[in-house]
């Protein structure tokens, strides 16, 4: 699309805007209606651990949604010369799940508890149990059960109950709502009403009764919405928080806010069923778009939905890339200490493609990356660790092939659960996330431990911004009873190419070698926990 064409479409709001909150990044893409990025905007950022929680306070959210949108609109600047004022649609996306909870005044009583805290556990058994649903120790309603279990002293004083991308939803329109994708994650989901369980919500008020709060469940949540429905317009004091220069107009229409697994599914073209994507990053989640209801509950798989509603089986791994992103800065340093200087990109091509001439099961070598706790393998806290046996072939392919492994070992056992067990069947698997920058490498270690074709769309790139921003569009530019699915399969994605690669067997037979080391040496990661401190 020429120069002349997108200024229009900018000065006429033809265009949308998805904003997503990743752990690491604050990312602002804007699009024109045929789904290319005009410009776009970020804000880095860090989770803190603060007594005991890891959390980001209020003050980074805003200024990094500020800088975010800064950038983004900047950019809008310098490229087509005009000043950006107003936009046909706009999204929010966050990190699911956590627990954000206020009191009759607005305020927030505890700083925000992110998906990342293993503190629920106890409270996620007993609602698992109770509900016969799983329950697992991110959700926002596991974080609340947990806060009632420990008398915290907050509670009776609750309101309201959200995630991080209903609350900028509710900042920014007053309107308390989130898309059915990101609730699935704060309360189980009816999957004939695209609402909460109402049994399980009046379950719960049965189980805090006694309590005495001056609440119901069903108050302190959100109203669900599903992608396509308008879930608010942007207010004035909405516009003046998003664009502190007072250029951005009120009125534009709000999509549902969304979890960055829905943005994921959507960015990389997989709400249909039988297809399913795996985001990498400092987590690392698969979802697959399921055909049928599960045939019992698994504390491993998540049921969680997509942004319009079908079941969706998630396997979550708190643990990714964190410890291979520190292993690699460790190699910078090394090669800057040589007086070198050595690019980004150049560094992670160079040392991940070791791991293609790698023995297929890593040498004997063995690695965990948990800097925090993983619910899928047990262990309540990590502790970064390495270890061999003077047996291992310890050399620089081993060692990288070990790590990208084991960045993919707690997803491994999860999804064998699926696979192996209940038989789902599974057409082609999506990746999208850093390690997919190096070609080739990431998809063959990801086919080799999921045993599926693996493939990485053009789009990949855009991530979870950009599927927030489609969303968004989907809402204002689809046709009259058209699917989520449809839009995206005859509209998105009609030209976009992929890479497709299949599961070399020598590397899955590599993979299952050095699965079953990593689950006999978890008693290593275990005592690491108990005597590392």
């Amino acid at each position: 699309m020429n120069r002349l064409i997108i200024k229009k479409a900018i000065s006429m709001g033809e265009t949308s805007l998805g904003i997503e909150f990743g752990s690491t990044r604050i990312k602002a893409v804007l699009i024109d209606n045929t789904f290319e990025t005009i410009a776009s905007g970020s804000y880095e950022w860090e989770n803190q651990l603060e007594d005991g929680y890891w959390t980001y306070n209020l003050e980074d959210i805003i200024s990094g949604l500020q800088e975010a949108y800064r950038a983004m609109k900047q950019e809008v600047e310098q490229n087509y010369g005009i000043t950006l004022q107003t936009i046909g649609s706009i999204g929010f996306s966050a990190m699911m799940h956590g627990y954000m909870a206020f009191d009759n005044t607005n305020q927030l009583l505890v700083p925000f508890r992110t998906w990342r805290n293993a503190t629920t556990g106890a409270a996620a058994k007993e609602l698992t149990n109770k509900f016969q649903f799983n329950i697992p120790e991110r959700w926002s309603i596991a974080h609340l059960y947990q806060a009632i279990i420990d008398e915290e002293q907050h509670v009776p004083q609750i309101r309201f109950v959200t995630t991080l991308a209903g609350y900028i939803q509710w900042l920014l329109t007053g309107n308390k709502a989130l898309g059915v994708g990101d609730a699935s994650g704060m309360f189980p989901i009816d999957e004939t009403t695209r609402n909460y369980n109402e049994s399980m919500i009046n379950q719960f008020d049965e189980l805090i009764a006694g309590k005495g709060y001056p609440w119901k469940t069903n108050d302190l949540l959100p109203k669900v919405y599903v992608a396509g429905e308008q879930a608010g317009v942007l207010t004035k004091e909405g516009a003046e928080i998003l664009d502190p220069t007072h250029h951005l107009q009120p009125g534009i229409p709000l999509s549902p806010p969304e979890g960055d697994a829905g943005t994921g599914m959507v960015a990389t073209n997989s709400v249909r069923k039988r297809t399913g994507n795996v985001s990498v990053g400092t987590s690392v989640f698969a979802m697959i778009v399921l055909e049928k209801e599960l045939s019992k509950l698994y504390p491993e798989i998540d049921m969680v939905t997509t942004p319009n509603g079908s079941p969706v089986g998630m396997v979550h791994a708190n643990n990714c890339s964190s410890d291979i992103n520190a292993w690699l800065g460790l190699f910078r340093e090394f090669y800057e200490a040589m007086g070198q200087k050595v690019d980004s990109d150049k560094l992670y091509s160079v040392l991940l493609s070791k791991a293609l001439e790698a023995d297929p099961d890593g040498g004997g070598l063995l690695s965990y990356g948990y800097f925090s706790g993983e619910n899928i393998t047990g262990l309540e806290q990590g502790r970064p660790l390495f270890v061999r046996s003077p047996e291992s072939k310890f050399n620089l392919a081993n060692f990288m092939r070990i790590h990208l492994f084991t960045a993919f070992g707690a997803l491994k056992i999860g999804m064998d659960i699926l696979t192996k067990e209940e038989n789902v069947a599974i057409d082609s698997i999506l990746g999208h996330g850093g390690i997919f920058k190096t070609p080739v490498v990431g998809q063959k270690m990801m086919a080799a431990s999921l045993n599926v074709p693996v493939s990485v769309m053009s789009t990949a790139g855009e991530g979870g911004a950009w599927g927030m921003a489609i969303l968004a569009s989907y809402m204002i530019n689809k046709d009259q009873e058209e699917s989520l699915e449809d839009f995206l399969d005859q509209k998105v994605f009609k030209n976009v190419e992929g890479q497709e690669i299949q599961p070399d067997e020598v590397d899955v037979k590599g993979f299952e070698t050095f699965i079953e080391r990593y689950k006999k040496g978890l008693v290593i990661e275990q005592s690491a926990v108990d005597n590392l401190v």
